[in-house]
């Protein structure tokens, strides 16, 4: 069911099928992804950073009269709306403990505070001393727009695209089978398979993953026969968002951090990990009248991933996490530092400066 307006029919999509088919304004194009597959696969450390300071407004003086008061709110007034992410984190959500916070409208403008070092995560409370404590749950996470006509699609069509946009972000990144080494048919019956580049890539990667040909760069899947996930529940962050692109598209860009809590696959071993993956994907809901497509389907743009703690040269196809025990035998990794949880900064900007052939190292987990 969609947001805004009734969903678009079969009958619908037939009719633009057969629009494109009957060559419409031109023939359409058969699409193709200039996929960006980045994958960092981050060590994290045993010690943690000092924590990111937090802002303490000035106090107000009083006896100013009610006109300073006036200007304060019209300059904070400006403020929400050029800064709404750094408002949200004085007000919505910069407490402790599990407060939930409120849902991410815009990049915020800085990382989370660091917790105490004391706080470590346990099979009851896997989220402990980890900003992801405040997160939503599954999809409570992923904050999706209002719907608006946009390029070829009415309103009703771009909230179905939307809702279909979340269900390929349940589908890779939360679904239990897929999580546990399932193949994730749901998601892959989603991407437009008359796109060859992609299509090939999917194929080469659940047959032979590897560097170049790695399954992880889109969906999460765990080595069950070393790890299994702690509880049902995935913390989210992050947001959906659209806008008109090529030949009148609707390309809407999700971006959004997944914390999976794990234990060792043997019973009896309490440890717990966390392997945390921010995901940017960006997908095209084409004009089947100017792009060769199948109905309910996307044709993918890009798409990168930065993983922390998910097994560092790790060719796979599944994470394979480090726990505190080995980290505190083997020491520290080395390289590039990224903090794992910093949703300020954008997934190029982050990409920025990592080396792609060494492991970097996740400043907390």
């Amino acid at each position: 069911m969609s947001k805004g307006g009734a969903s678009i029919s079969d009958e619908e999509w037939e009719r633009f099928q057969k629009e494109a088919e009957a060559g419409t304004q031109g023939a359409p194009e058969e699409p193709s992804a200039r996929a960006r597959m980045v994958t960092r696969r981050l060590r994290e450390e045993t010690g943690r950073p000092e924590g990111w300071r937090t802002h303490e407004p000035a106090r107000q003086r009083r006896g100013k009269g009610w006109y300073v008061v006036g200007l304060l709110v019209a300059a904070g007034m400006l403020f929400v709306a050029l800064d709404p992410g750094r408002v949200t984190d004085w007000f919505g959500g910069g407490g402790g403990g599990d407060t939930p916070l409120a849902a991410e409208s815009a990049r915020p403008g800085r990382p989370p505070a660091t917790e105490s070092a004391a706080q470590q995560p346990t099979l009851q409370q896997p989220f402990r001393g980890s900003p992801a404590a405040q997160w939503g749950d599954g999809t409570a996470g992923i904050t999706v727009p209002e719907a608006r006509a946009t390029g070829w699609m009415s309103k009703a069509q771009v909230a179905q695209a939307l809702d279909r946009s979340r269900d390929f972000l349940v589908a890779s990144n939360l679904d239990s089978g897929v999580l546990l080494g399932r193949s994730p048919e749901k998601a892959i019956a989603l991407i437009n398979p008359d796109q060859k580049d992609v299509q090939d890539y999917l194929a080469t990667a659940f047959r032979a993953p590897s560097h170049d040909d790695d399954p992880l760069t889109l969906f999460s899947r765990f080595a069950t026969e070393k790890v299994r996930l702690v509880g049902d529940v995935v913390k989210t962050r992050g947001r959906i968002t659209y806008r008109e692109g090529k030949r009148g598209a609707v390309e809407v860009t999700t971006d959004v951090t997944y914390v999976y809590p794990v234990a060792h696959a043997a019973e009896g071993r309490d440890e717990v990990a966390r392997t945390i993956v921010r995901r940017e994907v960006v997908m095209s809901w084409d004009d089947p009248a100017k792009v060769i497509t199948e109905p309910g389907t996307f044709s993918l743009v890009s798409y990168k991933s930065d993983t922390a703690n998910g097994g560092c040269d790790n060719d796979t196809g599944f994470y394979v996490p480090e726990f505190p025990s080995a980290r505190a035998a083997t020491g520290p990794g080395a390289g590039h530092e990224v903090d794992p949880y910093d949703r300020s900064t954008s997934m190029d900007a982050r990409m920025q400066g990592a080396d792609d052939a060494e492991c970097g190292t996740a400043t907390r987990s």
